[in-house]
């Protein structure tokens, strides 16, 4: 296998659970609740997802549980945001760092232990096609599912009804509630929603990627997910081309380890937040103008006189 392959496989592989924590942060947005606890909801998948499947023997199983945790505890932040009016970042905040203690905490207990896996399944036929083959089908199931929920949300988004209302409520709520429609339930279903999304990304981290449980496992991938989705404009398409980007300069460095680089380690795991980074400065403003209206009186409130 060639640098290029691995690395593309890699950025795939790697790719997958910032994807789906992108995909959910982009749902939330879109009803314009920004959620800093994605990487929490990450973490709870994860360790949810690795224990059920280590106790029970069925790693599907696991994946099930992971979206449950993601999305209870992204319903934290819907509770304090949307029904106590709290601060959306620090609510955010306050629900990784709970997230982050909570998966600590219990999470002990499966440092060591032993779990069925997502391994990688090679499609009959797509996978024989010259690099695009080794790349793109010769993956885990969990990557296949998130191949047929990137059009599928993006249909739900921008073709169909509920997808106008849940956009409606991030725009232009008042309307909603003109037309006689309750605006909070509406996000109330797209934060938690976002936050199932996110612990199927824990899940895929703990269970096909890593195929292990360790403390914060995450480091970062949830931020990582958010910055994403500023400059994907929160369309699964390009979010899903962000989040493989990410993956690619993950898979870099030991790309380049493997065939004797002489580059200092440290410099390569900082290349991925880098990459965010700079990805960030080059279409950040540019993508201003899409952000919802709800979203919008997030980042530019005034104080009150």
């Amino acid at each position: 296998m060639t640098i290029v392959t691995e690395v593309f496989t890699g950025g795939i592989r790697g790719g997958t659970s910032i994807l789906y924590a992108a995909l959910g942060e982009s749902v939330s947005e879109r009803a314009g609740v920004v959620n800093l606890g994605t990487e929490g909801s990450m973490l709870a998948g994860a360790l949810a997802g690795y224990a059920v499947a280590a106790e029970t023997g069925h790693p599907w199983l696991g994946a099930f549980a992971g979206a449950v945790a993601g999305g209870l505890l992204a319903l934290v932040h819907a509770y304090m945001v949307l029904s106590r009016g709290a601060n959306q970042l620090a609510s955010g905040l306050v629900v990784l760092f709970l997230g982050l203690g909570l998966t600590s905490l219990f999470g002990v207990t499966y440092v060591q232990a032993v779990a069925p896996t997502f391994s990688p399944v090679a499609i009959p036929g797509l996978s024989a096609i010259p690099f695009i083959g080794p790349v793109f089908f010769e993956q885990d199931p969990l990557v296949y599912l998130s191949y047929a929920l990137v059009p599928l949300l993006s249909w739900f988004l921008f073709r169909s009804r509920w997808g106008v209302l849940l956009r409606a409520s991030g725009e232009r709520s008042e309307v909603l509630v003109a037309h006689g429609h309750r605006v909070r339930p509406i996000q109330y279903a797209a934060v938690v929603g976002g936050g199932m999304l996110a612990g199927l990304g824990g899940v895929h981290l703990s269970t096909a990627y890593t195929k292990a449980w360790f403390e914060n496992m995450a480091v970062g991938r949830g931020f990582v997910a958010v910055a994403v989705v500023m400059f994907a404009s929160r369309r699964p398409i390009r979010v899903a081309g962000g989040a493989y980007l990410f993956g690619a300069a993950l898979a870099l460095s030991p790309a380049l380890q493997a065939r004797g680089f002489g580059i200092n380690q440290f410099a390569l795991d900082a290349v991925p937040y880098v990459v965010t980074l700079v990805v960030l400065i080059v279409f950040g403003r540019r993508q201003l103008r899409d952000v919802p209206e709800g979203l919008s009186k997030v980042f530019d409130a005034q104080p009150t006189r």
